[in-house]
C-alpha cells in the first residue's frame, strides 16, 4: 500500500510547472484553469463565493473550478469576463497520469447520470426529518420525555445531514431551490445560518487540512485538532483545557460550539450580511421554545432543550471529526492538486446499511471531496472506481472501521492535548 507521501507537494506559487510564459502571478493574482491564466485580483472582493477564490491564487485550479460549479451557468459567463493569458500547466509524468485519469473519470460519471439529482431521494430525505420531529413530539406529548428528546436530538443531526447536501447543490440541482431548502432545514431544526456555513465549508473542502487555509483546522480556544495549532496556546488555563480536551470533547465542547453558533456567530452574520430569511427561521424556531417555557415552566423547557442540542451537537460534530481531524496536515505555503487532498487528507468510514444511514453517505468521505456537487446517495456505486483509480497511481484508498475512526479521532485529541507535556 502506497504511503501518503507518495506524491511529495510542491512549494507555492505552483503545483506546477508552466510550459508557456511565466507562472501565475501571485502579485498580480492569478490562477490557472483550462490552460488559461486569469487575473483574478479585482474579482476576488466581489467573488459570489467568498474568500475561497483567495486560496487558489498562484496555482492551476481547473479541479476546484469545475467541482464547485458544476451547477453553475453563470460562472463560465463570469469566467470569460476576466483578464486571462494562455498558460499551459504541466506536471510530472505520474502526477499528469492521474489528473488526466480523474478528468476521464469526471466525464464517466457525467455522461452516465451520476450527478443527477433524484427527486424521488430529496422527498424521502424531507419526510424523514418531518415525521422524526412529529414522532419525538408526540413521545414528550405522552409523557415519554427522554426517548422524546433524543428522538429530536438526533434528527437535529439529520437535519445537519440535510442542509450539508442542501449547501453543496446536490439534493435538486436548482441552486436557489437547495438553498431554500438549506435555509429551512438549518434555520428550524438547527437553529443556525446556511449562509454562514457555506462560505466555511466550502473553505474547508478547498483545502482539507492545509494549515492557515482549512477552517476546521482553526478551532482555538475550544479544541485543537492538530499539536502545530495547540502550539499557538500560551494561557496555562486554555492548556489544562486543551489536556482534558478527549474527555471534554464530546459532552461539553461540541455543545458549547453548537450554542455559540445559535446565540451569537450566526444571529450576528445574519444581521451583518441582512439574511432575513434566515432570521425568521429562527423567529418560528424560538417562538415555539418560548410557547413552551411559557407553558411548561422556564426552567424546565431550558434543561429539555439544553439536553436536545447536546444530544444533537455531539451527533453531528463527532460524525464530521472522524473523516479529518486525524489525518495529516498541508503546510500553508504548499499546494495539493485537488485529488491528492482528496487521497491524503480524507478517510472513510466502512460501509454498511446503518452506517450509510448514520452518517447519511458522508462515511465516503473520499468520494465527496472529489465530488461535492454529486447527491451523495450515488457515492456507493462509484466507490470501487474511486478506489481502483487511487490504486492505479498509488495513492491510498483509506477506509477504516466506524468504530476505529472515531478512537482514531479521539485518541488524536488526546496526543494533541498533551503535546506541549512532551516537548518539554
Amino acid at each position: 500500500m502506497a504511503p501518503r507521501d507518495a506524491y511529495a507537494y510542491n512549494t507555492l506559487p505552483s503545483a506546477a510547472i508552466y510550459d508557456e510564459g511565466a507562472p501565475p502571478s501571485e502579485e498580480k493574482k492569478e490562477l490557472v484553469i483550462n490552460d488559461r491564466a486569469y487575473d483574478v485580483t479585482a474579482f476576488i472582493k466581489r467573488h459570489p463565493g467568498g474568500k475561497i477564490i483567495a486560496y487558489q491564487v498562484g496555482t492551476d485550479a481547473t479541479d476546484a473550478y469545475k467541482q464547485f460549479h458544476v451547477r453553475s451557468k453563470k460562472a463560465d459567463k463570469v469566467l470569460k469576463s476576466l483578464p486571462s493569458r494562455p498558460l499551459r500547466a504541466g506536471y510530472e509524468p505520474r502526477r499528469a497520469a492521474l489528473l488526466a485519469d480523474f478528468a476521464e473519470f469526471t466525464r464517466q460519471l457525467e455522461a452516465e447520470g451520476k450527478f443527477e439529482p433524484s427527486p424521488r431521494h430529496v422527498a424521502y430525505r424531507l419526510a424523514e426529518v418531518v415525521a422524526m420531529h412529529v414522532a419525538g413530539a408526540a413521545l414528550i406529548w405522552h409523557g415519554y420525555t427522554l426517548a422524546g428528546i433524543a428522538m429530536l436530538g438526533v434528527v437535529q443531526g439529520r437535519c445537519g445531514w440535510l442542509m450539508h447536501e442542501g449547501g453543496h447543490y446536490s439534493l435538486t440541482g436548482n441552486i436557489s431551490i437547495d438553498r431554500a431548502i438549506q435555509v429551512a432545514v438549518y434555520g428550524l431544526g438547527c437553529g443556525m445560518s446556511g449562509a454562514w456555513w457555506r462560505n466555511q465549508h466550502n473553505k474547508h473542502h478547498a483545502t482539507p487540512q492545509k494549515l492557515k487555509h482549512d477552517v476546521d483546522l482553526d478551532t482555538l480556544p475550544l479544541v485543537a485538532f492538530h499539536e502545530r495549532v495547540a502550539a499557538r496556546v500560551k494561557s496555562p488555563l486554555m492548556k489544562s483545557w486543551l489536556k482534558m480536551q478527549a474527555t471534554l470533547f464530546a459532552p461539553v465542547t461540541t455543545l458549547l460550539v453548537a450554542l455559540g453558533w445559535q446565540v451569537y456567530l450566526h444571529p450576528r452574520h445574519m444581521l451583518r450580511t441582512g439574511h432575513y430569511d434566515e432570521l425568521s427561521m429562527l423567529a418560528i424556531r424560538y417562538g415555539v421554545v418560548g410557547y413552551l417555557a411559557a407553558n411548561y415552566g422556564a426552567a424546565h423547557t431550558l434543561c429539555c432543550y439544553l439536553l436536545y442540542v447536546s444530544l444533537g451537537s455531539m451527533y453531528i460534530f463527532c460524525n464530521f471529526a472522524v473523516s479529518h481531524t486525524h489525518l495529516p496536515i498541508v503546510e500553508a505555503d504548499q499546494h495539493a492538486t485537488w485529488v491528492e487532498y482528496s487521497a491524503n487528507h480524507t478517510t472513510n468510514c466502512a460501509p454498511s446499511w446503518w452506517c450509510d444511514w448514520w452518517m447519511s453517505y458522508l462515511n465516503y468521505q473520499i468520494e465527496h471531496h472529489l465530488f461535492p456537487s454529486m447527491p451523495q446517495f450515488r457515492h456507493p456505486t462509484i466507490a470501487p472506481r474511486v478506489k481502483a483509480l487511487f490504486e492505479k497511481h498509488g495513492l491510498h484508498y483509506d477506509v477504516r472501521g466506524y468504530f476505529e475512526a472515531m478512537a482514531d479521532t479521539f485518541m488524536n485529541l488526546d496526543k494533541v492535548g498533551n503535546a506541549h507535556e512532551h516537548n518539554h
